[in-house]
């Protein structure tokens, strides 16, 4: 009785990874070709060094990956499309809440975000702190799903906003060598099968 719980959630488990997990491999070095192309005529091209991105693109795993990113805005800057004086934070909102759903529809989240609280308390032969205010960590689907959210012209208007708000920032890829927590690929499919489960015993017990 209520076996059928099973099949929803091995339905709902297979639905998420074929979302959530990159099935298609590796960039082909026609598809690194074209992206790179697209990317060198968008507006933001000229504030990324594109020899960098074709390694990246080249040494392509077929991977997810999760891009560091280290931010500090601006006190207030005009706003891209009115004009109006406005502080640096929520510039940078403006351009997040467009990010997150295109970073979303592609399989992508943040990992982790954090404010930074304190000035550099170990550190050597670097530039002095700038005053880093935000780190991040975004997980990406794959170096493909990245190239496609970059050069989406839907997204292009939205890198105005980010321009305005950040005072200074850099950003460069990264694989987990050691993690202390479950990532949704796991969670996820434990969740349904928690879901399945408690519902059959429901079913069981109304029976």
């Amino acid at each position: 009785l209520g076996f059928w719980v099973w099949g929803v959630a091995l339905l709902a488990t297979a639905s998420f990874l074929g979302w959530y997990v990159n099935w298609r491999g590796a960039l082909t070095p026609g598809e690194i070709e074209r992206f790179l192309g697209e990317f060198e005529t968008g507006q933001t091209s000229s504030r990324n060094d594109l020899t960098v991105l074709r390694k990246f693109l080249e040494a392509d795993d077929g991977r997810e990956f999760l891009m560091l990113n280290l931010v500090k805005t601006v006190r207030e800057a005009p706003d891209p499309v009115t004009g109006t004086m406005t502080p640096g934070p929520e510039l940078l909102d403006k351009y997040t809440s467009v990010f997150m759903r295109a970073l979303f529809a592609k399989g992508g989240h943040p990992a982790m975000a954090a404010r930074k609280i304190g000035g550099y308390v170990d550190a050597w032969n670097t530039p002095p702190d700038p005053g880093w205010q935000i780190v991040g960590f975004m997980r990406y689907r794959s170096r493909r799903d990245m190239m496609k959210l970059v050069i989406d012209p839907r997204f292009l208007p939205a890198h105005d906003f980010k321009f305005a708000a950040m005072a200074e920032t850099f950003s460069f890829p990264t694989h987990p060598v050691i993690r202390t927590y479950a990532t949704p690929a796991v969670w996820v499919p434990l969740l349904f099968a928690f879901g399945a489960a408690i519902s059959q015993i429901a079913l069981l017990v109304s029976a």
